[in-house]
């Protein structure tokens, strides 16, 4: 992997591949792993990566240190002021999220600690999240001035309106058991579980077809901004396509005659 490096010289993204789970681990500890501009692009040149490895099939973003992601660098950002280098670095941001989303592998956020701002838009845009019982979720950009109005976008996708408009007007933190609540998370663990409940997850999915689970996550970030009949419309279309596909007759036979499918992957 291609490193951008720290000052001292220790990489700010680390990547382990075992067992088709791709880990992504952000190690800026001493900046509690704010996404600044060299972090966020080497998260999207390793998605982009990853997009085309076909011995990925699930994606884990961890991160080292006292937090999982403070949000953006705010140092970075004062330090380089002005309208063209906001609108490139919420651009980048975006573009980051989008490509998480946009990737044809589940992608699980693994929250031991602290996820605030755009932090909290990462977990968001991430298609699961297990985190830490611990664990604190915030958008507080309302109280330096600054509202979370990108992170906005994904809390808003993933949880209700009134929840979200209380997390980013108060600038207020939940734990861990209200993020669940709120369906911002899927679940919390204790810490020491939290490798192992990952590890579940990922061993749950990893063996599914590749070609199927591609075409399923599409369609449902698809699908959810559609009205019901177009939604409907479309999703008919993608599983006539899904039921063509060579992997759907070999899981459909192997079912039938109750064995183990051979998945022909993407």
């Amino acid at each position: 992997m291609a490193e951008i490096q720290r000052k001292d010289d220790a990489p700010i993204l680390l990547r382990h591949d075992a067992e088709g789970v791709a880990t992504l681990t952000m190690n800026r500890p001493g900046a509690r792993n704010a996404l600044s501009v060299g972090l966020m692009a080497e998260m999207k040149r390793e998605i982009d990566a990853i997009a085309g490895d076909e011995s990925i099939r699930v994606v884990v973003i961890a991160a080292n240190g006292p937090a999982f992601c403070a949000g953006h660098d705010l140092r970075e950002m004062r330090g380089n002021p002005g309208r063209d280098q906001y609108r490139a670095l919420f651009s980048q941001c975006s573009e980051l999220m989008l490509a998480i989303i946009g990737l044809p592998k589940p992608v699980i956020a693994k929250v031991h600690a602290m996820a605030t701002a755009a932090g909290c838009q990462l977990v968001a845009s991430c298609d699961l999240a297990i985190a830490a019982t611990d664990a604190k979720f915030a958008t507080p950009g309302v109280n330096i001035g600054l509202f979370c109005s990108t992170p906005m976008v994904a809390l808003a996708r993933n949880i209700g309106r009134k929840q979200a408009m209380e997390l980013l007007l108060t600038g207020e933190p939940i734990d861990a058991a209200r993020a669940e609540q709120y369906g911002l998370i899927n679940r919390s663990v204790e810490r020491l579980q939290l490798d192992d409940e990952v590890a579940r997850l990922a061993d749950a999915i990893k063996g599914k077809s590749p070609l199927t689970i591609a075409m399923g996550k599409e369609a449902f970030y698809r699908q959810m901004d559609m009205e019901l009949p177009e939604a409907y419309a479309y999703v008919s279309e993608v599983m006539t396509r899904n039921m063509l596909t060579r992997d759907a007759g070999e899981g459909i036979d192997a079912f039938l005659e109750k064995r183990s499918p051979e998945w022909e992957g993407r």
